[in-house]
């Protein structure tokens, strides 16, 4: 609206001539319902019962009743002056911006005497006497209010049929009919629907009872240029909506993908510039009963058609809803009955909306273009850890934006630096939401802890070297362009159980400064067909934009070799199995698959693995290297015989439990840990893995000259 002050003046001139005119037809119906003047009539005999009454109840009862007062009308109403008030509203109605009720008129197909009937029960809130002249004008003290029968004598061309539910007063809620009993539908009270009559009088906001569903998406927010991708498709939903002569016929836009602060931000633009404010609504806040789904959507299309306003469902959460009754689903018995700007934020491309609708793919920017959002944010000097950032977290803009803005207000404690406190913040932000799929750990090995063969170290090295250049391979050299999967990284760790595979997947972790999630394959794998696939799939989704670490320990339960279709369950067990193929290719990070049975993987598995990393038994030197390595610094040894302990055959982990099982009993006897008090543990541990034990291995002499 170019010059709000103006329109506010036209309206208030448009309303003021309207209400003139409206009183002069109540005062002129008024006079004609002026009754002859009669004598008083005398007062009714007093009943004998009611002398006997309680005196105040008796001295209310006799009180005669006093007739309501009828509005005094100093001089009778002329032809004239509703010729010169009816001249005054249609000079009003052509002003330019046009005042509220032409526009609604115009935009919601009211007649001239729908406006007419609809202005006559808004002016009982814009005009005190509107009330006691609806009284006289029907000669009844008893009906202060309007009613179609009094439409129907005070202006001309009356038409029966607005009373119809089809028609707009009742189709768009304009007017509320208050109907008790058996009274007839033409004398019943009508009255204006309080938004209506605040939008006639230049009040425009959003309906009341829309509020509590809906939440504005500010456009004003976008303060940071939208990348490529993104424009472009902004470029394509302007140019379909361009090809529409009004947005009430527009096409439900159809926002494909799992990025909804992408698609919000695609959405707002859009919206931005054709001029209307945006709206988001959670389809799971719909109502399921369909009376209550009906008023919802009519309201919306009305507030659409009043206001310059577009909607965004976010149906992101929501799978094949469906109503109790096994009607159709709420999402779809809405879009049916709605009209206008409507944006629809779903995974998939939904059929059977019930109206014309455009789809197109939203994902969230290239690591280039987020490298270009963090610089822009960060400034030039922050180009290498702009880079970092955008390597190892896919991000869109909004979460880039609330990240850094969220860190550069902050102070600091003076020891990290802002690339470190980013990282830390993008590590929280994107933090994945697992629910009972998998849990994450607290890594806190190192290289230095960890011992293997030198190969196996190398590789392991290759594989935290691979996940922090991800973007220089994918992106400045464009492999990206060349490859359409197999884009993520996955490795096998391959061995007895104690070897040392879960501490590598933490000394990578740590390394790379990424979470590490242990897949819960208990809660993963189901016995109910298509609940495997789906709880992989939110599995995969959630950690896709996070960089975290996937570590599926005995994955074999879960990766195990396709077999032989002979009945359902073996065809629904391949087709997990199939699934989990594709989705480990189409995965962005690392997966690391930790197995003690190597041979009952699935080939195919192991053609798609990047890595594998077979963890052998440790010999003597590698036991010496881990028996060194196994007490921490603060913890008090004496006279521990290294070269004896490595004689023992056992993996890392019996080895780890020896050592924390002698320090409790060093504490208990409040010395340091000692070579009786190892072997006693590993007495106790070799018993527990049912290893034969030759009590000469576990008898401890000290060496001359040695106090133990």
């Amino acid at each position: 609206m170019s010059n709000p002050n103006l329109w506010q003046e036209n309206n208030e001139r448009y309303l003021s001539a309207a209400l003139t005119l409206l009183r002069l037809l109540l005062e002129r119906a008024c006079q004609s319902n002026v009754p002859p003047t009669e004598p008083p009539s005398p007062p009714e005999p007093v009943p004998p019962l009611l002398k006997w009454c309680f005196l105040e109840r008796a001295v209310y009862a006799l009180v005669p009743t006093v007739p309501a007062k009828r509005p005094v009308v100093s001089k009778p109403v002329t032809d004239k002056q509703i010729a010169e008030a009816a001249a005054a509203v249609t000079e009003a109605e052509a002003l330019e911006p046009p005042p509220a009720a032409i526009v609604l008129s115009q935009r919601l197909g009211l007649s001239r005497f729908e406006r007419q009937v609809l202005l006559l029960c808004a002016a009982m809130e814009l005009d005190t006497r509107i009330a006691s002249l609806c009284a006289c004008a029907q000669d009844n003290a008893n009906r202060p209010y309007p009613t179609f029968a009094l439409a129907l004598t005070l202006f001309d061309e009356p038409a029966w049929d607005i009373l119809s539910p089809e028609r707009p007063l009742r189709y768009w809620r304009l007017i509320e009919i208050n109907q008790p009993g058996a009274q007839p539908l033409t004398t019943s009270p009508i009255r204006a629907d309080e938004h209506i009559v605040n939008y006639l009088k230049g009040l425009n906001y959003l309906d009341d009872r829309l509020a509590p569903l809906l939440a504005p998406l500010n456009a004003a927010e976008c303060q940071t240029e939208l990348p490529p991708s993104q424009r472009t498709a902004v470029e394509t939903i302007l140019r379909d909506l361009a090809q529409i002569t009004n947005l009430q016929d527009a096409p439900i836009i159809q926002l494909l993908g799992v990025d909804s602060p992408s698609k919000q931000l695609v959405a707002q633009y859009a919206t931005a510039a054709l001029g209307l404010y945006l709206y988001r609504l959670p389809v799971e806040l719909l109502p399921p009963q369909a009376a209550e789904l009906e008023t919802l959507a009519r309201l919306w299309q009305r507030e659409s058609l009043l206001l310059p306003i577009a909607l965004y469902l976010d149906a992101q959460q929501v799978e094949g809803c469906t109503s109790a009754e096994g009607q159709a689903p709420p999402l779809d018995r809405f879009l049916a009955r709605s009209n206008g700007l409507l944006f629809l934020d779903t995974r998939e491309r939904q059929s059977h909306l019930g109206r014309t609708t455009v789809a197109i793919a939203i994902v969230k920017p290239t690591p280039t273009e987020q490298e270009a959002a963090w610089i822009e944010l960060l400034g030039l000097e922050a180009t290498d850890c702009a880079a970092l950032l955008a390597s190892q977290f896919n991000l869109s803009l909004s979460e880039i934006r609330e990240i850094a803005c969220k860190v550069l207000a902050e102070t600091g404690d003076g020891e990290c630096s802002v690339c470190d406190r980013l990282w830390d913040a993008c590590l929280v932000s994107t933090r994945p939401q697992f629910d009972n799929l998998a849990r994450r750990l607290d890594t806190k090995a190192t290289w230095d802890d960890i011992v293997l063969p030198a190969e196996d170290i190398a590789l392991l090295h290759r594989i935290a070297d691979q996940v922090r250049e991800r973007e220089t391979v994918y992106e400045e050299w464009g492999f990206r362009s060349k490859m359409n999967r197999g884009l993520g990284i996955s490795a096998l760790f391959a061995g007895e159980s104690g070897t040392g595979k879960t501490m590598a997947a933490e000394v990578i972790a740590n390394d790379l400064r990424l979470d590490l999630y242990r897949i819960d394959l208990s809660a993963v794998v189901s016995k109910y067909i298509g609940e495997t696939e789906k709880n992989l799939r939110r599995l995969f989704d959630a950690a896709e934009d996070s960089g975290a670490i996937l570590f599926f320990d005995e994955a074999d339960a879960l990766f195990g070799k396709r077999s032989e279709v002979k009945d359902s369950h073996d065809r629904y067990a391949n087709i997990e199995i199939n699934y989990l193929l594709q989705r480990m290719e189409a995965y962005s990070g690392l997966a690391i698959l930790a197995t003690n049975m190597k041979s009952a993987l699935d080939t195919a598995f192991m053609r798609r693995l990047r890595f594998i990393v077979n963890f052998a038994f440790p010999d003597r030197s590698d036991r010496k290297h881990m028996w060194q390595k196994v007490f921490p610094s603060d913890t008090p040894t004496c006279g521990l015989d290294y070269d004896r302990l490595a004689r023992f055959n056992l993996t890392g982990a019996s080895i780890h439990n020896i050592a924390l099982n002698a320090a409790f009993l060093a504490a208990k006897l409040d010395t340091p840990v000692t070579m009786p008090l190892v072997l006693d543990a590993a007495r106790t541990e070799f018993r527990k893995l049912d290893k034969p034990v030759n009590e000469a291995d576990f008898r401890w002499e000290a060496p001359a000259g040695v106090v133990v």
